[in-house]
């Protein structure tokens, strides 16, 4: 075999070896969120990880899974609307913690409450930099569609969530409201009293976040 054949399948192999990864950084939002998801409801339906004594370490494992996808600093943002603005940078990053913390919770209710059933991706819309994924989890027992709707903006090469919309409700719509009461009839102290307090109820353990 000439030098410049060996040469060139040393290059094949090489690209073999080094390009998938780019190639998936550069994958679609669609495939990007199943990705995802798959990731948790595998992690969800795993037997090693049920039951109360693995509550801790499944929920560990369920953040690293979504964490890389979600952008909590942005739906953190989004959901305190323009009381955002009044909180200092010390504020602001504890509320995203805690903020994260309560919609981690509910996005695993949500899809733990149907992990046995089929997840269909129904539709995509790219509009530049932002786009929308639309799934449906389908109940063959219930005879019910659930429709669930992922909106992410791309940065980086990464499509990355920063709303979920269950069922026509939007969650970062729908803390924006709640967290919007309880400042405007009590505080922002109170607000952030409250997520503490069911973070501790909840037996959660609060865990550093990388910033993005």
């Amino acid at each position: 075999m000439g030098r410049v054949m060996r040469q060139v399948l040393i290059g094949c192999v090489m690209g073999i070896v080094v390009f998938p990864p780019i190639i998936a950084a550069q994958e679609g939002p669609t495939a990007q969120v199943k990705s995802t998801v798959d990731r948790v409801l595998d992690i969800l339906k795993d037997p090693a990880l049920k039951g109360p004594a693995k509550a801790t370490e499944r929920r560990r494992v369920l953040r690293e899974a979504i964490d890389p996808r979600f952008d909590f600093a942005e739906m953190a943002k989004r959901s305190l609307g323009p009381h955002w603005r009044e909180q200092t940078p010390q504020e602001r990053e504890e509320f995203e913690r805690l903020f994260a913390d309560l919609l981690e919770q509910s996005y695993y209710q949500k899809l733990d409450a149907y992990a046995d059933q089929d997840v269909l991706y129904t539709n995509e819309e790219l509009e530049g930099q932002s786009a929308v994924v639309r799934t449906k989890i389908v109940s063959k027992k219930e005879r019910l569609d659930i429709p669930i709707d992922y909106k992410l903006a791309r940065a980086n090469g990464q499509w990355r969530v920063y709303d979920v919309t269950i069922e026509g409700v939007s969650l970062v719509s729908n803390y924006r409201t709640q967290f919007n009461r309880i400042i405007q009839t009590s505080s922002y102290a109170e607000l952030v009293k409250r997520m503490r307090a069911k973070q501790i109820g909840e037996g959660t353990t609060p865990a550093p976040r990388r910033h993005r």
